[in-house]
């Protein structure tokens, strides 16, 4: 078996969990939102929240517009841009796609268990590169990857997280269980890194052209630093 390079996450500004975060953030909000009220909702400074969000704007994910004050600079007020390519452009999400599943079919047990297993281990790879873990280290590899997470609900140790995007839309149309399975094989692996105290209660395949998917998980934490 020919020996295949380790999983790699997108270089883009998702990949980061602060700006995950904020991206996350704009879509619940699903309005534009100043500096001063992101920053204060993920509990940083106001400077270094505008410098997360200009890589953003510079990446095409985010739009800016100035609203001038009675009295001091103009206000920047930040969404959502509507063409937004969270996790790359069409070709990336495939690329890596086609490599994934190279990678399982070359792996010697082709079959959903095999390629569920392979995709876990590209997950333990795609997490081993952040810094952090918890949930918001978790959902940034996923806006990395682009899924778009969003917090559907949250009761107690329970945690559902819906996927606003499936960046792999069209060969999902094509073979759902083929897709959603190397998916979930993906996010296992994350939680091993992330999470290994968490616990996958529910993986919930919707129509790729509807999104929403769910993951539903138990005991995962907040995020925290290992630096």
């Amino acid at each position: 078996m020919i020996d295949q390079p380790p999983a790699m996450l997108p270089d883009d500004g998702l990949s980061q969990p602060t700006r995950a975060r904020l991206f996350e953030l704009l879509g619940e909000l699903a309005r534009p939102a100043g500096t001063v009220e992101l920053a204060e909702q993920v509990g940083l400074h106001p400077n270094g929240v505008r410098l997360h969000l200009e890589r953003l704007e510079g990446e095409g994910l985010l739009v800016r517009a100035t609203e001038p004050q009675p009295r001091g600079r103009p206000r920047d007020s930040w969404q959502i841009a509507p063409d937004a390519q969270p996790g790359g452009r069409p070709p990336r999400a495939y690329a890596d796609l086609v490599r994934w599943l190279a990678r399982a079919m070359g792996s010697g047990s082709p079959g959903l268990r095999g390629i569920e297993a392979t995709g876990r281990e590209i997950g333990r790879e795609l997490a081993s590169r952040q810094d952090t873990t918890g949930e918001d280290a978790f959902k940034s590899v996923l806006s990395s990857l682009g899924f778009q997470p969003q917090v559907h609900d949250r009761t107690g140790k329970a945690l559902t997280i819906s996927l606003r995007n499936c960046p792999y839309q069209d060969a999902a149309r094509e073979n759902q269980p083929l897709i959603c399975t190397l998916h979930r094989g993906i996010t296992r692996g994350l939680l091993d890194v992330q999470a290994p105290g968490a616990k996958l209660t529910g993986f919930e395949p919707h129509d790729p052209d509807v999104a929403g998917c769910l993951i539903k998980l138990t005991g995962i934490a907040t995020s925290q630093s290992e630096k």
